[in-house]
């Protein structure tokens, strides 16, 4: 069996450094807001390129922490307008609707499944305060037209990083981007730490302040809470993890990009449709390799039965789930062709060539 992601056996490589990390941490009887953590926040900031990082529980406090320190500055209100990809994983709408906020979908752009920035313009009203990109997949969601209708409309750019950490776009990583960044380290992700943990990065010294106090009880200084907050903080123990790993995510995002481009040189099946590599390969880590298929049943069941897991992201979009009824009645058929059609299949560090060359293999056979 070769399995869509083999979360023991990429965390056997580091099972040495992360199991001293362990030891140190219940030996400290430091478990919240210690060393662990500032030492993983200090170099998880210059990996990223920027002034500040902040850990946080999750990914998606990553971004409710950030609209919320928004409107505590002042710089968005209740009932304001945030566009975002209306293909994108629930937890980007759930970020937006969770501070009084409204989610504006845009359909995304078939060729690369992220958000199509030449349709934003026409959803953009006095109520737009922002633009969520959706690094889907692990490919960059960015170019210099977004930049500009930034400027010229006054919007922030947040950028959900949960896919696509160690991504680069003309010399600057993902993260480092827009205003400020949401990223997860769930276990499943490039960057996965053992349990949910997440991440803060931004330049702007105030948003920093109110994201770590937000997520503090709303206090920089203990009982003295300033704000309406929340208990979201990095552990020190999943600190510790990820700065273990933080160290190798450049060689293993090398690896998924060596898999991918085989996948895309050797699949030769015209019911497939692959990827599109991009020119500049550092612009897509493929924390997914995703390909679409009329008949995906039909493909998912025969991969099974011959040992490949596979995975579907994701089966239902956002606008047709039961949690957001008040918009069922949307229609997004770019959106809900991809959601229909889309199958996941492995792409780990840990896969071996030969377990590369075998779901190629079996692809171009059916």
């Amino acid at each position: 069996m070769i399995k869509f992601l083999d979360l023991q056996k990429i965390n056997q490589k580091y099972a040495t450094e992360l199991k001293q990390i362990a030891a140190d941490v219940i030996d400290s009887g430091w478990f919240l807001m210690g060393e662990k953590l500032n030492n993983f926040e200090t170099d998880f900031a210059k990996f990223n390129g920027v002034k500040y990082a902040i850990g946080v529980a999750n990914g998606l406090d990553a971004l409710r922490l950030i609209l919320k320190a928004y409107i505590n500055l002042g710089q968005m209100q209740e009932g304001d307008e945030i566009i975002v990809p209306a293909n994108t994983y629930i937890a980007s709408l759930l970020s937006i609707s969770d501070n009084n906020l409204v989610p504006i979908l845009v359909e995304p752009d078939l060729e690369n499944y992220n958000l199509n920035i030449d349709l934003i313009e026409e959803k953009i009203t006095s109520k737009t305060k922002a633009i969520m990109v959706v690094h889907l997949y692990g490919q960059i969601c960015w170019n210099e037209k977004l930049v500009a209708l930034a400027k010229e409309y006054n919007l922030k750019i947040i950028e959900d990083n949960a896919q696509a950490v160690g991504a680069t776009y003309k010399g600057n990583r993902t993260g480092n981007l827009g205003d400020a960044s949401g990223f997860s380290f769930y276990p499943g992700k490039n960057l996965g730490a053992l349990g949910d943990a997440g991440a803060v990065t931004t330049n702007d010294a105030n948003l920093a302040a109110q994201v770590r106090a937000l997520g503090n009880y709303g206090c920089s200084t203990k009982y003295v809470n300033n704000f309406k907050g929340l208990n979201s903080r990095l552990s020190d123990m999943q600190a510790g993890f990820l700065h273990v790993k933080l160290k190798y995510i450049d060689a293993e995002n090398h690896r998924r990009r060596e898999i991918a481009a085989r996948y895309i040189k050797e699949i030769k099946n015209d019911k497939i449709v692959l990827p599109n590599l991009p020119n500049a390969s550092e612009n897509h880590v493929w924390h997914l390799f995703v390909v679409r298929t009329e008949n995906r049943d039909v493909l998912q069941s025969y991969l099974t039965e011959n040992g490949i897991q596979t995975a579907i992201h994701y089966p239902i979009p956002p606008h047709k789930q039961a949690a957001y009824k008040e918009l069922n009645h949307l229609s997004y058929p770019i959106t809900e062709k991809i959601h229909n059609e889309v199958l996941s299949l492995p792409i780990s560090p840990v896969l071996t060539d030969e377990e590369v060359s075998l779901v190629i293999n079996l692809i171009n056979k059916i």
